[in-house]
């Protein structure tokens, strides 16, 4: 009798265009960089990114239960909110969508870290806070970790920027994947 085969580990990152590598080659995008970090650590999980470009926290939510059924994650990076923010979609809304997201991503046995995003200042000051507000209340809330802000050091510089302003070129991927390691590296040992 034959013992069954034992599935990888996944890592699932479900987000918008800056985890699907939006005008660049999905190879040289960030969440490809984490697997390679991940290879070269000799570590048996596998990344699946179910990332679409323009996704909401709405779409994220519409997906998730199919996504835990067939990738059946354990852990998610969750990288939601920053085109609801863009569209200026109610923050109270995207909060009770990511809400929802991790709750059943938890219930199904997935650990979640929460990758924060911030939206551009001509939003208005209210707008902005209540939006960025979001990430490290349900940090808090739900005891989950958090990166406070994924494009920190990466948003505000022309050369780590494509030309739209909004999305990260090849040279701030690296950037990007550093910055989910110390987050990620601790749940995978």
């Amino acid at each position: 009798m034959s013992l069954p085969v034992m599935a990888k580990p996944v890592i699932l990152v479900l987000g918008d265009s800056i985890s699907a590598g939006y005008g660049i080659d999905s190879k040289e995008g960030w969440v490809a960089l984490l697997q390679k970090k991940l290879i070269n650590i000799k570590s048996t999980y596998s990344i699946s990114n179910a990332s679409i470009s323009g996704e909401t926290s709405a779409g994220g939510l519409r997906r998730i239960d199919p996504l835990l059924v067939s990738d059946d994650p354990d852990i998610i990076l969750l990288q939601l909110g920053a085109n609801d923010g863009l569209r200026g979609l109610s923050p109270v809304q995207m909060k009770n969508n990511l809400v929802a997201i991790i709750q059943r991503s938890q219930k199904s046995g997935a650990k979640v870290i929460l990758l924060g995003m911030k939206i551009p200042p001509n939003y208005g000051k209210r707008y902005v806070d209540m939006f960025y507000n979001v990430y490290p209340q349900l940090a808090k809330e739900l005891n989950i970790p958090l990166v406070p802000f994924l494009l920190e050091d990466v948003a505000l510089n022309k050369d780590l920027m494509q030309a739209d302003g909004l999305h990260p070129n090849v040279k701030a991927q690296a950037i990007l994947a550093e910055k989910i390691e110390p987050y990620l590296f601790p749940l995978i040992k």
